[in-house]
């Protein structure tokens, strides 16, 4: 088992910066990528970014050049720098990882295995 725990979020003006953090624990050897996903109220949960162990990346189109993803492997965490946020940026954003279920990680199509808790990231107009 993998235990995600989510830090950061918070409320911030449109135009401002957050960063949230991801720090994975326990069987964190099978984990071969981890990402972050958001879901706002009445929406479907979407992929915003990923990462793997090795350091490629994928973001979704409304966030980029505006979010980066990075990872601490010494550390067990991973981290998304959020800039230039809009109100439309707001929902609970939830870290994930993806274990060995599959040869090979594709992260346009990510398959979480384990969910973090969730952090509200709150932008106003």
């Amino acid at each position: 088992q993998v235990q995600l725990v989510e830090s950061g979020g918070g409320l911030v003006q449109a135009g401002g910066s957050l960063g949230l953090s991801c720090e994975a624990s326990g069987s964190i050897f099978s984990v071969r990528a981890m990402a972050w996903y958001r879901q706002a109220p009445g929406k479907q949960r979407e992929l915003v970014s990923a990462i793997t162990r090795g350091g490629s990346t994928y973001y979704a189109d409304s966030v980029k050049g505006r979010f980066t993803i990075s990872r601490d492997n010494a550390k067990n965490t991973v981290y998304l720098q959020m800039n230039v946020l809009q109100p439309e940026d707001t929902a609970v954003y939830y870290c994930a990882a993806e274990g060995s279920s599959r040869r090979t990680v594709v992260l346009s199509t990510f398959r979480p295995d384990y969910w973090g808790q969730g952090t509200q990231v709150t932008v106003s107009s």
